[in-house]
């Protein structure tokens, strides 16, 4: 099967919870619609009062307003989205590790932005970028080079699944925030530095790039290519799992923005001129991450606790037979695709964790870099059970804190388990 281009994509609009339609046919007033309204809501107002950025949102307007023509605008969106990124990676570090605060707040920047700048006016769309860009970390690769050196960068994602349960936040942004700037000692005395990214939960930007746009400068051949990428995503509850396939399809889940994309993973040709493969696949070390982090109790029993959940390793694909229809019935394979098969759905699912893995490792192979990478799921943590209700008044709780931290300190176990001088382990084996 032909990937689809960008202008071919299939893209609808949900209905909002609010009953309002969303009508628009490039999806932005979706966007600014589904996500920035629930700023309107009692927990985001909170997490913005109470989330330790403080007085963001109103620096960032007064820049605005004060920006005496467009490159000085530029300039402000730029600094203040890196000062709230820098921040807020402070602030999961030292503080309680919530990456909610750093989404809301951005949302209530863009907000602003939006007031000030009309969707007419062509400045509007390289602002809105400089400060998305900016806010997530993704400007380059600033890791230090060196062959004694162990560079890592990892993946996040925003909160999603908000008209659910709004005060969900995602342990995988959490993690890569606490993570980001750090630097890892590893079991042979080794520097491992840490960069992280936080990516949204919108299908159409990862249509436009936005994968590639933050790890190419870490992939591409020099001095500064990392040596270990990580993509994380929040999973299935009591599992840690690492992913060994990932397809070239989309489901019909919609994102945060109430937006539904069903159809191939739009990816552009390889400097060839090739269309990407139906599968990439994992080169993490599974086993041996499997081996090296078990977290049993002392009398055998796993422990409890979200951060002591089990590592699986996960290899089922679903597929279309090679030969068959395009209409015809998918099948299950559990030890990956079949040679010639058409993806349906990767070993971690359709959804956007299933793509950015599949985008990563994609551009792994077409930049030639013989590095260990692939996709990690992660449980969320709890409320206590007493809070669990999702119109519960309480946004935070210690329990969900303790989750938080427990699942980050297992992400940088994961990690750490990985770079080994004297073994490397192959790919999981595919006939595809």
């Amino acid at each position: 099967m032909s990937h689809s281009s960008p202008s071919d994509l299939h893209i609808t609009i949900t209905e909002h919870p609010s009953g309002e339609a969303l009508s628009t046919d490039n999806g932005t007033a979706a966007e600014e619609f589904a996500e920035e309204a629930r700023l309107d809501r009692e927990i985001p107002g909170r997490v913005l009062r109470h989330g330790g950025h403080g007085d963001a949102v109103t620096a960032f307007t007064k820049a605005l307003d004060t920006a005496e023509d467009g490159e000085a605008a530029l300039r402000a969106v730029r600094d203040h989205g890196r000062r709230l990124w820098r921040n807020a990676a402070r602030r999961a570090r030292e503080g309680d590790g919530d990456d909610r605060p750093l989404y809301w707040t951005r949302l209530a920047m863009l907000r602003a932005l939006r007031e000030r700048h009309p969707a007419d006016e062509p400045l509007r769309a390289e602002l809105t970028a400089a400060l998305e860009r900016s806010s997530r970390g993704i400007e380059g690769n600033r890791l230090p080079a060196g062959g004694d050196r162990l560079r890592v960068v990892i993946t996040g994602f925003d909160p999603f699944g908000l008209d659910r349960d709004i005060r969900n936040g995602n342990p995988s942004g959490a993690a890569v925030l606490a993570l980001h700037g750090t630097t890892l000692r590893t079991a042979d005395g080794r520097s491992a530095h840490v960069e992280g990214v936080i990516l949204p939960v919108r299908w159409r930007d990862f249509t436009d790039g936005i994968v590639e746009e933050a790890l190419t400068p870490y992939l591409e051949e020099g001095p500064r290519r990392v040596d270990l990428f990580m993509t994380l995503s929040r999973g299935r509850p009591g599992f840690f799992d690492l992913e060994g396939f990932n397809g070239a399809r989309r489901g019909d889940t919609p994102d945060n923005a109430g937006v539904r994309a069903p159809g191939p993973v739009p990816v552009l040709p390889g400097p060839d001129g090739t269309e990407g493969p139906q599968w990439t696949r994992s080169t993490l070390p599974m086993g041996r991450m499997i081996e090296a982090t078990a977290a049993t109790a002392t009398d055998g029993r796993e422990a409890e606790g979200p951060g002591a959940a089990p590592v699986r390793a996960r290899t089922g694909v679903v597929e279309l037979p090679a030969g068959a229809p395009a209409d015809g019935e998918p099948i299950s394979r559990e030890d990956g695709p079949g040679e010639g098969s058409t993806a349906v759905a990767g070993s971690g699912g359709d959804y956007l964790s299933n793509e950015v893995a599949h985008r990563a490792c994609l551009l792994r192979d077409r930049l030639k870099a013989d590095i260990p990478g692939g996709h990690l799921h992660i449980p969320a943590p709890d409320f206590a059970s007493e809070h669990a209700d999702p119109e519960s008044d309480r946004y935070t709780d210690p329990v969900l804190v303790a989750g938080r931290r427990e699942i980050t300190r297992r992400v940088r176990a994961l990690l750490l388990s990985v770079p080994d001088r004297d073994r490397r382990e192959p790919a999981p084996d595919s006939r595809a």
